[in-house]
């Protein structure tokens, strides 16, 4: 018994979490991985999407959802494991940030790329036109003229075909300084164009929400890894409910017995008692 001034000892099972924190824990890291996964789902999608929808136009912004996805899958498996577990943990955290990384600089790139080099206005008013050479021709291989009309003077533009072009963005004087892309190659008609600017911005926005959320899931799952290494080897100790020894005094035999630890005085054969020769010097 301590003394009543001593401060109380923690013992091991001190060093748990309450009934239910680890698995409301559990839980919400796996929450939180699911989403990235399914966020990061939808970066690979409509990125495929956009930089498949033009063959001069090449967007990046599903490279994050690759690494954003495989992380959060490595997160999810790390949850479930029973050994092993720290490790494919650090391993989800690292491919996580490395994710944060690559939304940032995407959604960036393709935010600015948006902004700056795709004019819709041209596009919503109808004022870009769609040329096709037909079937039967490549679109690499065919070109032609088509007439360009500005406000002081008129000018030829080459375009191949499935080409949707825009006179408005054609700068006649110098077609290279023109900041916005006034040709798109490969579509089927000016409507992708739009589809593809809708695409860009969509992009750009789950590319931001990809961001924050795994910063919150690794930081998450990093709370996670740290409490698994506390709880779980402790939780694993199988304390015995064996009573303590009792220490039994028994005055005939002048010995201290230990029940359940040394044999019982029945065991112990008793000798009688022999007067000692005295021994003269």
């Amino acid at each position: 018994m301590a003394p009543p001034g001593a401060p109380a000892v923690p013992g091991p099972l001190a060093l748990l979490d309450p009934t239910g924190q680890f698995a409301k824990r559990k839980k919400t890291s796996l929450w939180f991985t699911v989403s990235l996964l399914v966020v990061s789902t939808f970066i690979l999608t409509i990125g495929l999407a956009a930089t498949t929808r033009t063959e001069n136009v090449t967007v990046g912004g599903y490279y994050p959802g690759i690494i954003l996805g495989f992380g959060s899958f490595l997160g999810i498996v790390g949850i479930h494991l029973v050994e092993n577990r720290r490790q494919m943990l650090v391993a989800s955290i690292v491919f996580i940030s490395f994710g944060v990384v690559a939304a940032f600089c995407c959604a960036i790139v393709d935010g600015v790329f948006a902004a700056r080099h795709i004019e819709p206005r041209p596009l919503y008013n109808r004022r870009c036109q769609f040329y096709s050479s037909g079937v039967g021709f490549l679109y690499d291989a065919y070109q032609t003229e088509v007439m360009c009309y500005t406000l002081n003077s008129k000018c030829q533009l080459k375009v191949k075909s499935n080409t949707c072009y825009c006179c408005d963005l054609y700068n006649c004087e110098n077609s290279e300084q023109s900041s916005s892309y006034y040709e798109f190659l490969g579509v089927s008609s000016c409507q992708d164009v739009v589809h593809l600017y809708r695409l860009l911005w969509s992009s750009t926005v789950l590319n931001i929400i990809g961001l924050f959320l795994g910063i919150i899931t690794a930081a998450i799952l990093g709370a996670f890894k740290d409490m698994v290494r506390l709880a779980v080897p402790m939780s694993q100790i199988a304390f015995s409910a064996a009573p303590p020894p009792q220490i039994l005094y028994n005055p005939a035999q002048q010995i201290l017995t230990y029940a359940g630890f040394c044999p019982s005085a029945a065991t112990i054969s008793t000798y009688p008692s022999y007067p000692l020769p005295l021994q003269a010097f």
